[in-house]
């Protein structure tokens, strides 16, 4: 298995958590998102993955793109230790609290938006944080909501054991904290994040211990 990755992305963050949650053995393929212009921008990337984006992933002859859809092959394929556990209702709650981050909050705080705020459309480096850090608080304050609506026994997001719903957050509050979002107003998704921050598969997969990390 290659994942093909950088150790900010937070969509190949998702994907790390849930391979080191399976257990799964996997090789980093570093694809840096700055360096030369924009690594994912090379023709070589772009027979990859042609949307030049990451993650894209290989399994043996198997070649997939974006997070989610690469996860759902994970967890059908690998189902030993599943990301989606429960009943159908438990699973469409999960997942929906996962499309709430990886749908509705990143896609407009990534980093080809930011750049195109900061290129095209001439912001000031201020005004792409207030950008970043409008949508991010609107979105996890949301999301925080759900948790407390959905009163799930347990430390995590959905239950007792880290789900794709915590594959989704962990990465989002680690971006949030990076742009000086404050999260310690949300007590569900402050308890996650710790509870998350204690298992090996979170810990393996954090941007700091990735083979590319600055």
């Amino acid at each position: 298995m290659q994942l093909y990755t950088y150790f900010r992305s937070s969509a190949a963050y998702r994907v790390r958590i849930v391979l080191g949650l399976k257990g799964l053995d996997w090789e980093a393929v570093p694809v840096h998102l700055l360096q030369d212009g924009g690594q994912q921008h090379s023709a070589e990337y772009k027979t990859v993955n042609p949307a030049g984006l990451v993650p894209a992933f290989k399994d043996g002859e198997v070649t997939l793109k974006q997070s989610l859809a690469i996860i759902e092959y994970l967890e059908e394929t690998y189902p030993q230790v599943s990301v989606l556990p429960g009943d159908n209702v438990a699973r469409a709650h999960i997942r929906g609290l996962a499309y709430d981050i990886a749908c509705d909050i990143h896609p407009i705080n990534n980093l080809r938006i930011l750049k195109y705020l900061e290129n095209t459309v001439g912001l000031s480096a201020e005004q792409r944080k207030e950008w970043y850090l409008h949508w991010v608080a609107l979105g996890l304050e949301a999301f925080e909501q759900q948790l407390v609506a959905y009163n799930q026994s347990g430390v995590f997001c959905y239950g007792t054991v880290p789900t794709l719903a915590d594959a989704c957050l962990i990465p989002q509050v680690f971006n949030a904290h990076r742009f000086g979002y404050c999260t310690d107003h949300l007590p569900r998704v402050t308890q996650a994040v710790q509870a998350c921050s204690q298992l090996p598969a979170f810990i393996q997969a954090e941007p700091s211990n990735q083979p590319d990390a600055e």
